[in-house]
This record gives C-alpha cells, sequence and structure tokens, in this order.
C-alpha cells in the first residue's frame, strides 16, 4: 500500500493537521497529529493577509518557520508509527494561504516545500491551487473532488459540508458531475470576534452564541452582500469577510450587545449554508459535516434545523473523523498529481478543463 502525509494549517490558524493516509481503492487514515501554531508566527500569519511594510522578506521569513514546524510535526508523527520516511510516497503540503483573489488571476499560499522537503526527507507536492487558477479557474475549492472519491455512494443525494474557517459545500448526487462553491464564512468571523470580545480562541459548542438572539436587521444586512447573491463557481476568503467587515455593519445601527453579534455570526453562518443548498441542489438526503465547525453543537443544531428533513450527521458516522478530512484531501491530491491524475473540478472551479494540481519538490 501506497503511504502519504496530508499537511493542512487553514483559516483559523490554530495548528498544523497531519494525516497519515493509505491509498488503495479509497483512502484510509492511518494516523493523525496535531501540532499547535505558535503564537507569534500565527499573528505574523494573520497579519500577511493584509499589505504591511516588508511584506515579501517577512513571507519568506515566516513560510521557512511553517515549514520547519510541519518538518518537526511529520517526524512526531512518523516517530509515534515507527515509519521511516522512506515509508512515505509523498506529502502533499497545502501551505498557508494569504491571499486568494482569484478574480485578480492569484492565489498564494506559503510554506516552502523545498525546504519542508529538505528537513523531511519525503517528496513534497505543494501549490496545488494555481494550475486551477491558472486554467481560468476559481483555484477553490479544491476537496469536492475527494468527497467524491471518499463518500459517493451512487445512490443517495447528499452533500458534504466542511466548515473551516470559510465554508463549502460538495454535492454528490446519483448520475451527475460533483458540483461545489464556497458557501461564505464559517468560523472565521465567529473566531474572529469572540478572541477581541472575550480573548477565546473559539466559541467552545457555540456556548456564546447560545446564550444571545440573533439581530435580524443586521442579518439581513450580511446577508445582502453581494457575495451571497452569487451562484458558483465562487470562493471567498479573509479578503472580503473580516472584522472590518463585520465593524461596517455595526457602525451603521445602534450598539448591540455581543453576545446577540456572535448568535448573528452564527446564523449567517448556518443560514448562508442552508440558502446555499436549498438553491443548488433541492431534496438532498443527507448532510456529512467536516471541519472544525462540525464540533460546534449550537452550529450544528441550527444547521440541521433549517435543512431538515435532510439528516445531519459528521463524517464521524462513516468511521472518518471530520477533523482530519481536509488534511486527508491533500494526502490524496498529492498521489493524483504523481499519478496525473486530474484533481480539481471544472464544474466546481470553473477552470477551462480538468488540470493536475500541485509542483513536486523531490526529496
Amino acid at each position: 500500500m501506497l503511504h502519504y502525509l496530508g499537511v493542512m494549517s487553514g483559516t483559523s490558524l490554530d495548528g498544523l493537521d497531519i494525516a497519515l493516509v493509505e491509498q488503495s481503492d479509497r483512502p484510509r487514515l492511518v494516523a493523525s497529529h496535531f501540532l499547535p501554531m505558535p503564537a507569534r508566527l500565527r499573528a505574523e500569519l494573520l497579519a500577511l493577509c493584509e499589505p504591511g511594510q516588508d511584506e515579501l522578506a517577512r513571507a519568506a521569513i515566516a513560510e521557512n518557520e511553517w515549514a520547519r514546524l510541519a518538518a518537526n510535526a511529520i517526524g512526531e508523527l512518523l516517530d509515534a508509527q515507527a515509519l521511516s520516511p522512506a515509508a512515505v510516497r509523498a506529502i502533499g503540503s497545502h501551505g498557508q494561504t494569504v491571499r486568494h483573489e482569484p478574480q485578480r488571476g492569484f492565489t498564494i499560499q506559503i510554506g516552502n516545500p523545498a525546504l519542508l522537503a529538505e528537513l523531511s526527507g519525503i517528496s513534497v507536492v505543494a501549490d496545488f491551487r494555481r494550475r486551477d487558477v491558472a486554467a481560468g479557474g476559481q483555484g477553490a475549492p479544491l476537496v469536492p473532488a475527494f468527497h467524491h472519491a471518499l463518500f459517493a455512494d451512487g445512490r443517495t443525494r447528499q452533500a458534504v459540508l466542511n466548515i473551516g474557517g470559510f465554508s463549502n459545500l460538495s454535492l454528490l448526487a446519483p448520475e451527475q458531475p460533483v458540483r461545489g462553491f464556497d458557501c461564505g464564512p464559517g468560523n472565521v468571523l465567529m473566531d474572529a470576534f469572540i478572541q477581541r470580545e472575550q480573548g477565546l480562541a473559539f466559541d467552545r459548542d457555540g456556548a456564546w452564541a447560545a446564550g444571545g438572539s440573533p439581530d435580524s436587521d443586521l442579518l439581513s444586512a450580511f446577508l445582502k452582500d453581494g457575495f451571497f447573491a452569487t451562484s458558483g463557481p465562487k470562493s471567498t476568503g479573509r479578503e472580503l469577510f473580516n472584522l472590518a467587515w463585520l465593524d461596517r455593519h455595526l457602525a451603521e445601527r445602534a450598539p448591540i450587545a455581543g453576545q446577540d453579534v456572535q448568535a448573528t455570526l452564527l446564523e449567517l453562518t448556518a443560514r448562508s449554508i442552508s440558502e446555499a443548498l436549498a438553491s443548488a441542489q433541492p431534496g438532498t438526503e443527507r448532510v456529512l459535516v467536516c471541519g472544525g465547525g462540525a464540533r460546534n453543537k449550537a452550529l450544528m443544531q441550527r444547521i440541521a434545523q433549517l435543512v431538515s428533513p435532510a439528516e445531519v450527521l459528521p463524517t464521524d458516522s462513516l468511521g472518518i473523523p471530520a477533523d482530519w478530512v481536509e488534511a486527508m484531501a491533500f494526502a490524496w491530491l498529492a498521489h493524483c498529481c504523481l499519478e496525473r491524475i486530474p484533481g480539481n473540478e471544472p464544474e466546481v472551479t470553473g477552470a477551462a478543463g480538468p488540470r493536475v494540481l500541485g509542483a513536486i519538490y523531490p526529496a
């Protein structure tokens, strides 16, 4: 069996997810490891999402740190599994997105894959998004092709919902090509707001939001953003949905209690998902949820209410832990690259056609 490693640090920047995957007919998670992101590196990576002084040099230094952190995490995982680097065919490294503006023809993920290959002794496949953008696509989301490979059963009209910093849907209907798109904010605004107001990294179980009441006027203003009016292919990021976006909305109305703002942000995530699903795939029977948002009980309950009678389940119910699906996806994309299998879905990204994704950095 072929083994691959998937490395992912998402929008939340809480740390690096490392998944060891066995590639056979369907990918299988063998082991996983999480390494927290150092506070200083997290702050710098967040700062690099916006224009700033000396940002080229700062980005180069930050991506070297990121690569060293990833190499350390990989070493810890392999040691725990008593595996040598030679047992792994390749690392699929997403890197850290610092800019994503496909409408301007670019997307940037940093992570110095050459250094990661040097430090780990394992070949690295990285830079997955830019080939799709070069072909006229959004470069995101890339996970729908993987979701199809992992979850499609040919019988069930289902959706796979990934809720990370942003949310995206993969639509899996029998005898139809996979479709998908970004829905809008997932955890990104809820996390940013509670960090500012409460000093907490995230709203555990959605408890703070659950104690508040959504403000209908604020929610209505949120949903009038032009992003929600467009259909796929579409993707988004911190360039649009950020604290400045939220603060502009808050400045236009009377003060709202912080807990009610948090409740409104949770409702925005749930509503943007449910309305997108209803429009794009009516009659969905099952929604499989992965990503950090699958652990937010209040959010999961609200999504279940809004998409009823569809069944809403974390991917854990199928034996695939929700926290590791995205890291697994980049291990699979590395396999696709080495085997020259297209990794994008043109119906999803809007690219001119199927493309082999990724650049290879041999060990």
